[in-house]
């Protein structure tokens, strides 16, 4: 059973934990993927960059069609990514661009030539590529970026911040295994990247000493004695026996890895390339996330006058889209508080019927729901500052409703006879004896309506007797009117008029509609 971790040893590996932690924060972190349908080969070189980026990159980030790129910007703030390279392809071309979170600028690239890993590898006789060298991040190499103008010096920025800087006197040679190449050429304005396999072997001994050193036997059937092997170094491939000059060889301040590498002495640094290989072409460079100014055009060139223009445009357009983002504002707010309030308001209605299913229900009336849907308009009036809708406090619009009937209606004099029509037409419409003798008073017997008087008011007997009914036949909303067991329309009784059944029982009538003829007026005609 192993020893148990003393105090000071977990706290130094917590300590070591948290200096890693913030060592691969302060480093900058990257993004690569692409936009639209962009082919088998654009989206494998999509993949080659990942590998060029590494560490420091997501490897399987996956993307879907309904993802815009203002959710990568969202996504990356968390995560800590500062960089955006984003491939895409067009009918004539491939384009790349490369932006700077989370403000910009955005760099935009034509894609003139490009070769995958794949491609690279298949030229190579013995390719030097294993999954060690992808531990550490590649070493970035600036070739003739020093050039005058602005959008120059930019690019250079923009590559130099995508990649971790180093630290000349502290960096670890052992962490250096892979290397990036940009070379600009100012007469055609293109860019060359490279992406290379470093190798550090030593110089200054015979190329079978070197074999040995690498525990590789060759082949000495041929030898007479082994002094032939360190003098002559024969049997070697073209690869093993290449010529190093003085462009790679250097003095090695550190013991590198290898056998043979040792400080202070001489080594050559061998490159071999294993891509992807791109010809890039700078187009434009824009402020922010691609929606600012443009700040450099590769093949329009603007005046002083046309970018003032464009600035005040730009300017207008930026007030108006405040503007509309504050009134969007209020509107939000305006919308909360009527919320509220309209839970307040629901609040105090469950509050009021739980109160009204304790108490007596008879003691709670009208007056109560009325003074209680009143205090709701008012609390809105005072939250939102509107008037309701009509459709929101039912209850006050019936008192509304109850108030302006109940005010008192001024009286006038009327003369009698007037007086008289107007008891009767406002009097219950209802069957009786009066109604029989329509024939005398100027309506025919299948029950048209009376004409309006001329004060506006409708006469009496609207409604048609259906034939054959009992004459105290029901209906909603009327009396029960029997007049001595007769019947109405009955075939013995045909072709006999109203009147003379009426006159049997002469007395009955009299009593009941003695009242009720009174105030009624012939119409002058014919009859």
């Amino acid at each position: 059973m192993g020893k148990s971790k003393t105090k000071n040893q977990k706290k130094a590996r917590a300590e070591a934990n948290h200096v890693a932690e913030e060592a691969y924060r302060s480093v900058p972190h990257s993004f690569v993927f692409h936009r639209g349908l962009v082919g088998k080969n654009v989206g494998q070189l999509v993949m080659d960059m990942r590998a060029v980026m590494k560490p420091y990159t997501a490897e399987s980030l996956k993307i879907r069609k309904k993802n815009v790129l203002k959710d990568f910007v969202s996504v990356a703030g968390p995560l800590g990514v500062t960089h955006f390279i984003i491939f895409g392809k067009t009918p004539n071309s491939v384009n790349m661009r490369v932006a700077r979170l989370p403000k910009g600028p955005m760099l935009y690239f034509k894609v003139l030539k490009y070769s995958l890993i794949k491609d690279v590898i298949s030229t190579l006789k013995k390719h030097r590529m294993h999954e060690q060298q992808f531990i550490h991040h590649p070493l970035l190499i600036l070739s003739n970026f020093g050039m005058d103008g602005m959008h120059v010096k930019l690019m250079a920025t923009m590559f130099q911040h995508m990649f971790p800087s180093i630290n000349v006197q502290k960096v670890n040679l052992n962490s250096i295994k892979r290397c990036v190449l940009l070379h600009f050429n100012p007469e055609t304005q293109e860019i060359q990247f490279r992406h290379y396999s470093l190798k550090v072997v030593p110089v200054g001994m015979s190329r079978g000493v070197k074999k040995l050193m690498q525990e590789k036997l060759p082949d000495m059937n041929r030898f007479e004695d082994i002094s032939e092997l360190l003098m002559k170094g024969a049997n070697l491939s073209e690869s093993e026996a290449e010529q190093d000059g003085e462009d790679n060889i250097t003095e090695l301040p550190q013991v590198y890895s290898g056998r043979g590498n040792m400080a202070s002495q001489q080594s050559a640094v061998r490159l071999t390339e294993i891509g992807p290989r791109m010809t890039l072409q700078l187009i434009k460079i824009q402020e922010g996330m691609g929606e600012g100014n443009i700040l450099y055009h590769s093949m329009i060139s603007k005046t002083e006058e046309e970018i003032q223009e464009i600035l005040k445009r730009k300017e207008s357009q930026m007030k108006e889209k405040g503007e509309r983002q504050k009134q969007q504002e209020q509107n939000i707010a305006k919308k909360k508080e009527r919320k509220k309030s309209l839970e307040g308001i629901k609040r105090k209605q469950a509050e009021a019927e739980e109160d009204s299913e304790v108490e007596d229900p008879g003691n709670q009336d009208d007056k109560a729901a009325d003074v209680e849907s009143d205090d709701d308009v008012e609390y809105y009036r005072q939250a939102v500052g509107e008037e309701p809708d009509e459709d929101m406090f039912p209850g006050a619009k019936k008192r509304r409703r109850s108030e302006k009937s109940n005010k008192p209606v001024k009286k006038r004099r009327l003369s009698p006879a007037t007086s008289s029509k107007e008891t009767i037409s406002k009097s219950p419409k209802r069957k009786s004896a009066g109604g029989q003798n329509r024939d005398k008073m100027g309506k025919d017997r299948h029950g048209k309506e009376w004409k309006k008087s001329k004060e506006g008011e409708k006469t009496f007997g609207k409604k048609k007797f259906p034939p054959g009914k009992v004459f105290g036949f029901k209906k909603g909303g009327e009396r029960e009117n029997k007049f001595g067991g007769k019947k109405f329309g009955d075939k013995k009784n045909k072709d006999k008029s109203f009147r003379s059944t009426g006159q049997k029982n002469k007395s009955g009538i009299k009593k009941k509609s003695a009242g009720r003829n009174q105030g009624f007026t012939q119409k002058k005609g014919k009859r």
